[in-house]
This record gives C-alpha cells, structure tokens and sequence, in this order.
C-alpha cells in the first residue's frame, strides 16, 4: 500500500507516525482473524495426518482379509509339492495353486498319455485331388483344402484347419513324408479320408495317461492332471515301476507373521499420531494440534475398544503373542504367535482375519468418504473459507480507513502550514510597526 511520507511537513508534526499508529490500532481485528485462520491450517493439516495414519491402519486390516471365496487358510498358506524324496520329480512335477491343502499320497504311474501319429509319404498322396482331404475327430469331420497341390501346400492348409491335427513335413533325403499329430487321448484319435491318405500308416496310437493315487485308480487324456488333489497340477513325465510319494505342505508362518507384523506396526504408528496431536505439557503449556478435538478422541477411544474387544471362545490377541503396553502400543512375540500357528493354524488365520475385517470396518466410519475425520476436515475448510472472506472485506475497509486518514490528515497540515505563514506574516508586521 502506497503512503504518503510528505505529511506533516507544513505543520512540523509527525503525522506519518500517528497515522501509522492508529492503523495499527485499526488492523487488530485483522491480526485476529490471520491468527484463527493459521490455527484453522495447522488443524486441516493435523486431520490429514490422523486421516494418513488411520489408512495406513486399514491398509494393515485389510492384509489380514482373505479375498471373495477364499478361506483365511488360503490366504495365509504357502503351499509346496514334492514328487518323490530328495527332489527326485523324475515320474511327475506338481505345481501348487489355489485351493491346496495339505497332504500326503502315494503316486503310482502305469501308462503315459500319447497322441496318435501317422505318416504318408508323398509318393502315395494324390496331391491333384480337387476333393481334399477329411480329418475325423470324436465325430468331427474337417474338410481341408489345399492351395497349391504341393506337399507344403497340403501341411500348411492342415496347420490352418481347427481339425485339432498337425502336420510336419519329414524329408530322409530320398523321400519326403507327411506326419500327423492328433492330441493327447484316446477320445482324440482321428481318421482320415481322401488325397491318398488312406494309405497311411499309423505308427504311435491316442492312449490315456493311468496312474494311481493312494491305490485308486485314475485315467485322462492328458499329462497334465489337474483337480485330482486339490489345487495342485501333476504333470506325468515317466511310468513307474513303484509307487512314489507326492507331499504337499503347508507353510503359514512366513505370510501369517508378516501381516500381523504389518498391522501391529500401523497400529502403533496410529496411537503415537493421535497421542501427540492430542498432546500438552503442562510445563510449557504447548498443546498438539488437535488437543480437545471430539474426533481425535473417538478414534482414539474405537482403536482402544478395538483391541480390547477382540475376543474369542478360543483365542484371543495374547494367544497370537500380541500384548497391550502401558503407552497404549501393542507388543508382538514372534515365538508366542509361531506356537500358535503350528498348534492351531486354522484357528489362528481364522482370528487374524476376524481382526481385519473388524479394524477395516470400524475405520472405515473414521476415514472412508463422509467418515467422521473427513467431515471434521470439511467444517474446518468450510470455517476458514469463511475467515478469509471476511479478511478480503476487512482488508478492503482497512484501505478506506486510511486514505480517509490521510485526507483529514493532509488538509490539517495544510491548514497548519497556512496559519504558521499568517502567524509569521503578523509578527513580522508588529516588529515593523513596534520599531516605527
């Protein structure tokens, strides 16, 4: 703001200093209200570290929730198969999924699924049959009809046909020959008709995988074996002249643990966040942010009845090695909780995840869209809004103010400069008049 330094120069008087004065006088309302609109920001931004502090909870939480249609056992097992003892996977792989559970069973491999393979040469092919060729499989027929009348064109017309049969070209250096493939199984034998192909010769035939597991007796079509034991895939790679093992094991410790870890961190993380934004130290008189606020009590209080209400009829937070300390933090024994996991792992994962969901719920009210913390954030905005409006009116009323002061101001120094020239004026007549 523009000021005028020339005033009070026709009087002699310090008018700048007495204008600067009682503007200062004028602007308090205004210091008042920069001074509720700093408590107002550095309250906003207190809620946005509770409201931080908070998610980062519910993030732990919902790491303890087993997903849609899976069970907390699912969620926390890390699950291996092993065919055989030692890595001996000669007969069989597994690869474990989901739905796995643990078990042991004795794998005995009899036959080895195999596709049926048959070979023409090119010389009993009659490659100018404008008919082209028929490939049955389980009762469908595919017609096939080469481009060119070569046997390239032939294996590449068969390559490009949905008959579930493939062709490969085999050349001994003399004659060349025609090989097809149908798919692993017996149900995937095929026949075929027309171009001179009845005189191939079938020289592997379609056969089903057999095997037993714990002596009951299983056939398919494929190698590869899924569903037989619950969320694991078995690929046959050798017959057996002996039953082997396949083991599947279950780990929980290493997921189970870190996710408690996770929440047991957060949690404390959250309760050291609300315990110093509601802070005051009765020596200094400093208070944290949010000391007295209605909301930071609440969470603190649902936090605490959170922990203690975590109850079961067979396990609560202490069986799993989480204790409560007096700062209000929880405490995790890593031996505690790894007793529990082998003595009950079912139990524990199933208590874990109750904890989870009952935290991701009950902060969801604190810190999901239209909780309790964003509302208290909201008013706060809303509040100090309101304060800068009237800052921006006061601020305008501030400048009227003090061109009105300089107007009065200005015109009584010019007042006073007059009437000290007049002032001279006369008394320099009276000198002359007194020495005449």
């Amino acid at each position: 703001m523009a000021t005028v330094t020339s005033l009070g120069v026709g009087s002699g008087m310090d008018l700048e200093t007495l204008v600067k004065n009682l503007m200062n006088v004028e602007r308090l309302p205004l210091s008042t209200i920069q001074t509720k609109m700093s408590s107002y920001n550095t309250k906003i931004s207190a809620m946005g570290t509770l409201s931080s502090k908070l998610s980062a909870l519910q993030t732990a939480a919902k790491a303890l929730k087993p997903d849609t249609l899976q069970t907390p056992l699912d969620k926390f097992g890390s699950y291996t198969a092993q065919v055989g003892s030692g890595g001996d996977n000669a007969a069989a792989n597994a690869i474990v999924g989901a739905g796995a559970q643990s078990g042991s069973y004795d794998l005995e491999i009899q036959a080895l699924a195999q596709a049926q393979k048959s070979r023409v040469a090119e010389t009993n092919l009659d490659l100018d049959d404008a008919n082209g060729l028929e490939i049955t499989v389980d009762g469908k027929t595919t017609k096939v009809t080469p481009q060119t009348n070569t046997l390239s064109g032939l294996a590449n017309a068969i390559n490009r046909s949905d008959s579930g049969v493939k062709a490969t070209i085999i050349n001994d250096g003399g004659s060349k020959y025609l090989v097809l493939t149908g798919e692993e199984g017996e149900a995937k034998a095929f026949t075929l008709s027309g171009m001179g192909t009845e005189n191939a010769t079938r020289i592997q035939e379609g056969k089903d995988a057999e095997f037993t597991l714990d002596g009951i007796a299983v056939k398919t079509s494929s190698n590869t074996v899924k569903d037989v034991v619950p969320g694991v895939t078995l690929e046959l790679k050798a017959v057996t002249s002996a039953a082997t093992s396949l083991t599947v094991t279950a780990e929980y410790d290493t997921k189970l643990k870190a996710a408690l870890e996770g929440f047991v961190k957060s949690f404390n993380d959250a309760v050291s966040s609300i315990k110093s934004l509601g802070s005051y130290d009765a020596e200094t008189k400093a208070t944290g942010a949010l000391n007295g606020n209605r909301i930071l009590r609440e969470a603190q209080s649902a936090l605490r009845g959170l922990v203690f209400g975590e109850v079961d009829d067979k396990i609560k937070l202490s069986d799993l090695g989480i204790t409560f300390q007096k700062d209000g933090t929880l405490a995790l024994d890593s031996d505690k909780l790894a007793a529990q996991i082998t003595k009950d792992p079912a139990a524990t994962a199933t208590f874990a995840a109750s904890i989870g969901t009952k935290f991701n719920t009950a902060i969801d009210k604190l810190v999901g869209v239209g909780g309790q913390v964003q509302a208290g954030t909201d008013s706060m905005k809303a509040s100090l809004r309101d304060l800068e409006k009237r800052q921006e009116a006061l601020e305008e009323r501030l400048v009227a103010v003090e061109k009105r002061y300089r107007e009065r101001f200005g015109a009584l120094d010019t007042l006073m400069a007059k009437m000290t020239s007049t002032s001279s004026q006369l008394t320099s007549q009276l000198a002359s008049i007194s020495s005449s």
